[in-house]
C-alpha cells in the first residue's frame, strides 16, 4: 500500500471525542423566617420559642427576641422551603396551644 492510499483511508474516517455531561444542579431557594412583634407575647416565651425550635442559645435567642422587640420583625433562620414551612407552622402551633399572639412568617430571601 502507498502513503497516498493510507491517507486518503484516514481522511475519510470521522472521529470525534466523547465528553460527559454534568448535569447542573441548582441550589434551592432559601426563605426567611420572621418573628413579629405583639404587645402581648411575653418575651421569655419568644426566648423559648427561639432555643426550642430554631435551636438558639440564650444569648442569641434573646438578642433576636430584642431585635424583634424593638424593630417590629426579626429573622430567626434561612431554610428551604419545606423546612420553613414546617417551623412556620410549629410557632404558630405552638404559640396557640399556650394562648399567645405570636406571629411567624416566610418570605424568599
Amino acid at each position: 500500500m502507498s502513503d497516498d492510499t493510507r491517507r486518503g483511508d484516514d481522511e475519510g474516517t470521522n472521529t470525534g471525542v466523547i465528553s460527559k455531561t454534568k448535569p447542573k444542579t441548582k441550589k434551592p431557594s432559601l426563605y426567611k423566617v420572621l418573628l413579629l412583634n405583639d404587645d402581648y407575647t411575653p418575651m421569655e416565651f419568644v426566648v423559648l420559642v427561639l432555643e426550642h425550635f430554631f435551636n438558639k442559645g440564650r444569648e442569641d435567642a434573646t438578642r433576636i427576641m430584642l431585635h424583634v422587640h424593638q424593630h417590629g420583625v426579626g429573622i430567626c433562620g434561612l431554610y428551604t422551603y419545606e423546612v420553613a414551612e414546617t417551623k412556620v407552622t410549629q410557632v404558630m402551633d405552638f404559640a396557640r396551644q399556650h394562648q399567645h399572639p405570636l406571629q411567624c412568617t416566610m418570605e424568599r430571601e
